[in-house]
């Protein structure tokens, strides 16, 4: 229905244990909110001094000592910290004091605070390091060299750490471009132009000269080449190189073909890589070569897996093999690569070594670990159902004190202050106290939180709770009326919103199905439905009819094919046409290699999804595979879905 899928704060219905009305300093609650909000320290010292034993109490105050930080007096603040150890709100108090010491160099306070944090943020990492700098701590440069490829928009505090490391003479010339080519490649030339201020005066390219070849890529090729022949001329080339081909692969390799001599070996084959990248993307037949081109030069996450993604396209088994054994450990050893790699060596004839693979992701309730099982030749269904929780479980659930503040933010309607602090409250928790918080939160409708949090059992599961299907006196016969698989149905309704009524995208799109607003008009209309309007959207019964509606008219589009209509539901179904290939295609194939991670990402879980509701719903086993199928090759017929939105 849309390419960004994320969700913005909405109230949920609360029954049972949480109530849907108002409870005792509520309201005091908000006006503290609204005070520090507006800044009026004289109206939240009122509201806290009414608002008693309520559970946002600690909140409140947490206001107070934030608008209290600047008068210097940090006793009331360490005496909150104290009595509050552990949970949420003083992890992000502790976290805006660090801020606020770090701004002043008041590094000893910092070295006192930081090892209490139990998260820090990547800014307040930096701040720890920057007061074990001033105090001459070096060690810290070894750590910065980890971040200095991997940290490409280095949050403020994180600078001087870099700098640093610059002036400890950590960093050569050639790693100073290095960190320059892989920021342009994530379209981040602004970080690139001030990476290259580490250079040496002498050596720091023209900006002018930069700039053009970032924005006027054609045209500074044509009048700088590569510059004269020095560093700055020849990286500069390849970056205008780089440019052109996120719009035109094909013209950047004709442009390289003519500069190439000019180039050294590693500006050239950097130069390669990225056309191959972004060609690649593009699933360019040529993709292939233009890696091959790019020699042994080191690629960014992003190009490994690229590659790989080509490869398979065009079911080069050996180059999808090398090509994973030479990525780094910790990008190999995703579920995905250590799938494709076993299917790699399968193709190579070596059978037991692909099983291994294997069985190292088997089980996992995922895309990869469902294929996974299917290439082992087991069945896909969920594990034995855990004990429900026992009366004891449930009240300490009941009584923990960062669910029990969740709880009162949902009742009030702040759903994004609520869901951090339910995930927070789940650190630590065993299988037992993770499915008790999950039955809790489906007893009070919180069907995102219920699924979320039955998500993160290790050993025992409850299936049920991780695939809630709510709804489905509506859902179920809406699907069978438009003829459609309901454990489809859920398992996309699952991703799009987590059965979150009033969720809404930040593109607009709405309700349990997400509807953006043009489709939900359009489909409308198709069926006649009548005395629309947009805020009938939300209502659940007109929400799932359109929803459903949609998805029976993308399915007949497309082939009857629920890889393609569930790409298309969110990206477009003139983008799920035009992913297919000039050949049969192996549905897992095409999703791997769809360009929107978004997308890519959706598919897998959607048809992953549909595998357990469908084993749920019919008491037996389902199959990936059978699910995925082939997607039949790309044609130059007219498209099918000219008339959908």
């Amino acid at each position: 229905m849309k390419f960004h899928n994320r969700f913005a704060p909405w109230m949920l219905c609360l029954v049972l244990s949480l109530p849907a009305f108002a409870q005792d300093g509520d309201a005091t609650f908000l006006t503290a909110r609204d005070a520090f909000r507006a800044g009026d320290i004289n109206k939240l010292e009122r509201a806290i001094s009414q608002l008693g034993s309520h559970e946002l109490t600690p909140y409140a105050e947490n206001y107070r000592l934030r608008m209290w930080m600047d008068k210097g007096d940090p006793s009331n603040l360490r005496d909150f910290l104290q009595r509050y150890e552990g949970s949420y709100v003083a992890e992000k108090l502790r976290a805006d004091w660090i801020r606020w010491l770090g701004k002043r160099s008041m590094w000893n306070e910092v070295d006192a605070e930081f090892p209490k944090m139990i998260a820090p943020e990547p800014d307040i990492t930096c701040y720890s390091q920057q007061a074990r700098l001033a105090h001459d701590d070096r060690s810290v440069l070894v750590e910065a060299e980890k971040l200095w490829l991997a940290m490409l928009e280095p949050p403020e505090p994180c600078r001087p750490v870099l700098d640093a490391l610059v002036a400890g003479q950590k960093i050569s010339t050639d790693d100073v471009w290095a960190r320059a080519r892989r920021q342009v490649e994530a379209n981040r030339a602004n970080w690139a132009k001030t990476t290259l201020n580490y250079l040496p005066d002498s050596q720091i390219p023209d900006g002018r000269a930069f700039d053009s070849a970032i924005n006027n890529a054609m045209s500074y090729l044509v009048k700088q080449g590569t510059g004269g022949g020095s560093r700055a001329g020849r990286e500069l080339a390849a970056f205008a190189i780089q440019r052109l081909a996120t719009s035109d692969p094909r013209v950047a390799a004709d442009e390289l073909d003519k500069i190439k001599s000019k180039l050294q070996d590693s500006e050239r084959q950097w130069a390669w890589s990225q056309i191959a990248l972004l060609g690649a993307k593009k699933h360019l037949p040529e993709a292939v070569g233009w890696y091959a081109q790019a020699g042994k030069t080191a690629l960014s996450d992003e190009g490994y897996q690229w590659k790989v993604r080509a490869a398979l396209r065009a079911q080069e088994w050996g180059i999808v093999r090398d090509t994973i054994q030479a990525m780094p450990p910790t990008l190999a050893a995703l579920p995905e690569w250590i799938y494709w790699l076993g299917r790699a060596l399968h193709a190579g004839g070596r059978t037991t070594e692909g099983n291994a693979l294997f069985e190292k992701i088997a089980g996992q309730p995922s895309f990869y670990g469902n294929l996974a099982d299917e290439e082992l030749g087991r069945s896909i269904v969920p594990p034995p159902k855990a004990k429900p929780p026992t009366a004891e479980e449930q009240r300490a659930a009941r009584e923990n004190p960062g669910i029990r503040r969740s709880l009162a933010f949902f009742r009030n309607d702040l759903r994004t202050e609520a869901v951090k602090e339910w995930n927070w409250s789940l650190r630590g928790m065993d299988d037992r106290e993770l499915l008790a918080a999950a039955d809790l939160a489906r007893r009070n409708q919180i069907w995102d939180r219920a699924i979320n949090t039955a998500d993160k059992t290790k050993n025992e599961h409850d299936y049920t709770l991780r695939f809630l299907a709510p709804y489905g006196e509506t859902v179920r016969p809406a699907a069978q009326n438009q003829s459609l698989d309901d454990a489809w149905v859920y398992g996309l309704m699952r991703q799009e919103s987590r059965f979150v009524t009033a969720a809404k995208s930040n593109v607009g799109a709405s309700g349990l199905m997400q509807l953006m607003p043009a489709t939900a008009k359009w489909v409308a209309k198709k069926i006649g439905l009548r005395d629309f309007s947009q805020g009938k959207v939300h209502d659940t019964e007109t929400n799932v009819l359109l929803g459903t509606t949609y998805m029976r008219l993308v399915m007949e589009n497309l082939d009857n094919h629920p890889v393609l209509a569930s790409a298309a539901y969110n990206a477009g179904p003139g983008r799920a046409r035009k992913w297919r290939a000039d050949r049969p295609l192996e549905g897992a194939i095409y999703a791997e290699t769809i360009p929107f991670s978004e997308t890519r990402d959706y598919v897998k879980k959607v048809m992953s999804n549909a595998v357990y509701y469908s084993a749920i719903f019919n008491g037996k086993p389902d199959s990936l595979k059978a699910r995925l199928g082939t997607v039949s090759a790309r044609t130059a017929d007219t498209p099918k879905d000219a008339d959908l939105p």
